[in-house]
């Protein structure tokens, strides 16, 4: 759908070219006081991908349907939507090999949050610099971050 609507925007008079972003993904559980690493099972997840300022509402909807007839399998395309996303500040960190071996650095990031002060808020956010499909999973590399307010702030 990304390269559908990058596609699209070349074709365009003004010729725009922009890269493709990585994707992104939101994990949150509904109470996030409860978020653990260990209970994956349990979470809820959105996925995204940045999009520049020329693709609007009309050309995202063309996207996908242009995308839908190319590529009938993804039945889930009906569920993608184009909207802003604002996550204020944040902590983060380069994590360099398997998903699966996340949890010890999730569990040091909220211990920097809580050391300096402050406390999570918002979803956990992963950003996956590294395509899994074409990386060893020892090669990946996943900035893992964390939104946060200051303790004070929430008080």
């Amino acid at each position: 759908m990304a390269y559908t609507a990058k596609f699209a925007i070349r074709r365009a008079p003004e010729e725009i070219d922009f890269s493709v972003m990585p994707l992104e993904g939101l994990w949150w559980v509904q109470d996030m006081a409860t978020f653990s690493v260990t209970n994956k099972q349990d979470w809820n997840w959105t996925l995204m991908i940045m999009q520049p300022a020329a693709v609007t509402a009309t050309l995202f909807q063309e996207a996908a349907e242009a995308a839908m007839r190319k590529k009938p399998e993804l039945t889930s395309m009906d569920r993608m939507r184009l909207e802003h996303f604002r996550e204020g500040p944040a902590a983060q960190v380069l994590h360099i090999g398997p998903y699966s071996e996340e949890g010890p650095v999730i569990e040091r990031l909220h211990d920097f949050i809580a050391d300096h002060g402050c406390v999570r808020s918002g979803t956990h956010h992963e950003i996956y610099l590294s395509d899994a499909r074409r990386t060893a999973p020892e090669k990946l590399k996943t900035i893992i971050r964390q939104p946060l307010t200051e303790a004070a702030a929430t008080q």
